[in-house]
């Protein structure tokens, strides 16, 4: 069945409702990648294919290098395993599916399948918004507050801290989704997305209430995603005013490329995203608008272990160890 077919064959996936004039939706559509030319998608695929599988070894190699180099047992390497692992979640729960359906003809997932996505990809993406946040302020202490570091972060309260990010992320993946899933969607199944998108799932929700939900839940994302970076920007300020009054430009140098992997991570995580929800409404084509999205769900995780591999001097070095011990032992 070709996918114009399964849209024009879409209205026999919805059930009638008793005493109402339109039908609720059972199951979506995933438009993703459907109006592309069919001689592009072995190419996107294969290339995003390529930068799925590089984030997931990249993250892996980082957690396993510094659960294996003892030096690297400290507070800022364990919140970096942490963002890993979210950011390794975060990908499973969107990209195998865009992978797949860009080679399929079949586009329907079910509401309770949605539902789930949309979940984990709220969850795993806040989470990762959160851990930002804790490494600027693990920074904040560590520069503005050296005498205090261990006091601050300690292993109890770095695990504190990490906890609260997850369960941030989970409560907020929660809200979201009951708040959305809650809505009534009729008339059209077709998400204009590769995935459960919120704002799109919310374009296909009918009833009074769905302009206030959609004012919630733009208010809950936009005040969590702005609240980390308005803290993440606080903190690096006090660190830029600390690091002007050491004497030595080596000294502030030293202390700055401490900084620089994090930084870059940030700027690349909200740029993107800025990209994806702040840009302008215009005549952009819906294919122009799946590319976008792309940026911000593959190509972000993708750059996040390259940066932190190659801006983050210890950690390139232990990485270097780690495969010295094992394929050249005799050099170690």
């Amino acid at each position: 069945m070709t996918f114009s077919s399964m849209l024009k064959n879409s209205r026999t996936n919805v059930a009638p409702m008793a005493g109402q004039n339109y039908s609720m939706v059972t199951e979506f559509i995933l438009v993703g990648f459907s109006n592309f030319p069919r001689h592009l998608l072995p190419a996107f695929f294969l290339l995003y294919l390529l930068m799925y599988l590089f984030t997931l070894l990249g993250n892996l190699l980082i957690m396993a290098t510094v659960w294996s180099e003892r030096s690297l047992h400290t507070p800022m390497y364990l919140f970096l395993c942490a963002l890993s692992t979210s950011e390794i979640l975060f990908t499973v729960a969107i990209t195998p599916r865009m992978l797949v359906d860009m080679l399929s003809t079949h586009h329907t997932i079910t509401w309770a399948a949605c539902a789930s996505q949309m979940f984990f990809s709220f969850t795993f993406g806040f989470t990762h918004s959160f851990l930002l946040m804790i490494m600027g302020y693990d920074r904040y202490v560590a520069i503005c507050h050296p005498l205090r570091y261990h006091v601050l972060m300690s292993p109890r309260g770095c695990a504190r801290l990490v906890s609260w990010s997850w369960v941030g992320g989970s409560v907020i993946g929660m809200m979201s989704t009951l708040i959305v899933f809650h809505l009534t969607f009729c008339g059209s199944n077709v998400i204009h997305h590769f995935l459960c998108h919120v704002f799109s799932l919310l374009k296909l929700a009918c009833g009074k209430e769905t302009a206030s939900v959609t004012l919630a839940v733009i208010l809950v994302c936009v005040s969590a995603l702005m609240g980390c970076l308005f803290l993440i920007v606080l903190s690096y300020v006090f660190i830029v005013a600390a690091i002007l009054q050491i004497p030595s430009a080596e000294g502030r140098h030293k202390t700055f490329s401490t900084c620089v992997s994090h930084l870059t991570v940030v700027i690349v995580h909200y740029s993107f995203a800025s990209i994806i929800y702040l840009k302008p409404k215009g005549p952009h084509s819906m294919d122009s608008n799946t590319l976008m999205a792309t940026t911000y769900i593959v190509f972000t995780p993708f750059l996040s272990p390259i940066i932190f591999s190659l801006r983050n001097k210890e950690l390139k070095n232990a990485i270097k160890k780690s495969f010295q011990r094992k394929f050249n032992p005799l050099s170690s």
